[in-house]
């Protein structure tokens, strides 16, 4: 469940609403039915079924937990959407969401348009308790807009013909950032977690006290030019640097480099959704794994930061600021900005931490189905900050807390480093 103790009013709720859901939109329209209906793996969802999902979500818990009357567009989708809430049911097999062929992308956004009518009217007469899950939705589907512009981005690196779903120029050609500064951290007894002033997920509070020791945080990202000295390196080809399980999932996997990364003739390219582009040494390393990082991490002699350092540090920096989505466009990760204080501390890519993705001091899930959205999942995860440049604008904020497997690395995750004073 979330927690939102500023509501909004019915008119900003209301265009709010219209502004996400016209986003999704816009982010599908140059999409196939092919390209909406094929799943490229498990671990990812067609382009349709996205559409569909944040539809599902709010006719279950919104429309027809709170509006009297209201008919679903189509009762069979209350299995073929739900994603892993075991409250609401049976559901369609996760790894077999690229076999609905049907319903068609055309009924898709039928049912979308339907829902939004629906609720659309209700909301002016929804109790507060039922606004608020009007609120999560919208922020489950922002969540939603990142994986679909991943979940595609990984679907047509599959595609022997890397067909680009954005037209956009090759990145201007820029200086290499200098030497990595050290900014200090705070140190002693810090509160992190939600602070309750606005909407937050429930896995970021309760606000807590954490102690920090010395240390210091790099002052921007990783680029690729010091990946590509790691590779040289044979950071990829030594043990020494890499936890075992990650050592294993090296050699059994044949890993030589991040994700949509080729070595060719001309040096390294990389796969996006504007196609196959040279690496621009200069920008952040992206689409690597938490196995990756840390083995960087530790070629370089230094750490991943905790959570709790990364989170104390964002703490006065702006979460809207950064390279982050705004509107349909081609995210991709830019190169830093001058200077020497701390950058892209928001967007251009999530940012591993050493930390375990378990629940804060207190926390409890909520009762019911609303219950399952985050805290089953405090098992085997590792906490990404920050946001990226798929990362729709305001979505994010210091307390955020995302989470993968170790071993994932489709969505656009890079690395800050971090060292002990």
């Amino acid at each position: 469940m979330a927690r939102s103790r500023t509501a909004p009013s019915q008119i900003d709720l209301i265009a709010r609403y219209r502004e996400v859901r016209a986003l999704s939109e816009a982010l599908a329209a140059p999409l196939s039915e092919a390209d909406a209906t094929v799943q490229s793996m498990p671990d990812a969802s067609p382009a349709k079924w996205h559409l569909a999902h944040v539809s599902w979500f709010f006719e279950s818990f919104v429309l027809r937990d709170h509006v009297t009357g209201y008919r679903p567009f189509d009762p069979h989708y209350a299995y073929l959407f739900n994603s892993y809430y075991e409250a609401e049911g049976p559901r369609h097999a996760r790894p077999m969401r690229g076999m609905l062929t049907r319903p068609s992308l055309k009924e898709i956004r039928a049912y979308r348009a339907h829902v939004d009518k629906a609720l659309i009217t209700a909301l002016p007469m929804l109790m507060p308790d039922a606004q608020a899950l009007v609120v999560l939705g919208l922020h489950h589907e922002q969540q939603h807009q990142e994986l679909l512009l991943t979940d595609i981005l990984h679907l047509l690196s599959l595609n022997p013909l890397e067909p680009a779903l954005f037209d956009a120029p090759n990145a201007l050609p820029a200086p290499v950032p200098g030497p990595l500064h050290w900014i200090e951290g705070r140190q002693g007894l810090v509160e992190i977690g939600d602070d309750g002033n606005d909407f937050a997920f429930d896995c970021e509070g309760p606000r807590h006290k954490a102690l920090l020791h010395p240390h210091a945080l790099a002052h921007r990202l990783i680029t690729n030019g010091e990946w590509i000295a790691f590779i040289e390196d044979g950071g990829y080809a030594r043990a020494a640097h890499w936890l075992s399980d990650g050592w294993a999932w090296v050699q059994a996997e044949g890993i030589e480099a991040p994700l949509y990364w080729k070595r060719g003739e001309h040096g390294w390219t990389r796969f996006g959704l504007d196609g196959r582009k040279p690496v621009n040494a200069a920008a952040p390393v992206s689409h690597i794994s938490l196995y990756e990082a840390d083995a960087y991490a530790s070629w370089a002699g230094v750490r991943l930061p905790t959570e709790a350092e990364w989170e104390s540090a964002a703490l006065n920096v702006a979460p809207t600021s950064g390279n982050q989505l705004d509107g349909a466009n081609c995210p991709r990760p830019r190169v830093a900005e001058s200077g020497s204080a701390l950058t892209q501390m928001f967007g251009d890519a999530w940012e591993w931490t050493g930390s375990a993705y378990r629940p804060h001091p207190g926390f409890r899930a909520a009762d019911g189905a609303i219950g399952e959205y985050n805290g089953k999942f405090m098992s085997g995860q590792f906490v990404l900050k920050g946001g990226s440049c798929a990362t729709p604008r305001g979505h994010v904020r210091a307390s955020y807390r995302n989470f993968f497997y170790p071993h994932q690395r489709w969505q656009f995750t890079g690395l800050r480093l971090a060292k002990d004073l």
